[in-house]
């Protein structure tokens, strides 16, 4: 991956601003899947979260745990359409291990410590992702390349 894709990760607005709803897409090739993860976000802040205020209000006023919320939601819908609404697997990286790569590979000290965690059940999916959002929008934590993992083994090589 480039340097652009490693340092991509799932970054909202500042909170309770015009664009709170919104994420932070730099330019470059992770820009579309970004802007797939969005549409289930607003989605999720429009017509499912239960709030008293109009649809316009709902999306600035989003403050930083529903940010959280509404981008678990978001990951999870998708997993769970990508595994064909019976299974999402969610990568996640774990502690540095030493890995000698087979011949002809070469280790990148990221996907050698990635680590993936099946669900059969699309709520325990989100409740999990949920508890680990930093692994997909903290800084340094290429949290788009973690999601796009989780849809390839999600949607299962073979499909």
């Amino acid at each position: 991956f480039s340097c652009a894709w490693a340092a991509a990760r799932f970054s909202f607005h500042p909170p309770r601003s015009e664009l709170a709803y919104a994420l932070q897409a730099a330019q470059g090739g992770t820009r579309a899947i970004l802007a797939a993860v969005q549409a289930h976000i607003i989605t999720y802040l429009l017509f499912t979260r239960e709030t008293e205020s109009t649809h316009l209000e709902r999306l600035c006023r989003v403050g930083h745990w529903e940010q959280g919320q509404a981008l678990a939601t978001a990951l999870a819908e998708t997993l769970w359409a990508a595994g064909g609404g019976g299974r999402a697997v969610v990568c996640l990286v774990t502690a540095p291990v030493t890995v000698v790569p087979r011949e002809g590979c070469r280790a990148n000290s990221f996907t050698e410590r990635v680590r993936l965690f099946e669900f059969s059940e699309k709520a325990a999916a989100q409740g999990f992702i949920s508890d680990h959002i930093n692994s997909f929008k903290g800084k340094g934590s290429h949290g788009v390349i973690l999601f796009l993992y989780s849809l390839l083994f999600s949607r299962t090589l073979e499909r």
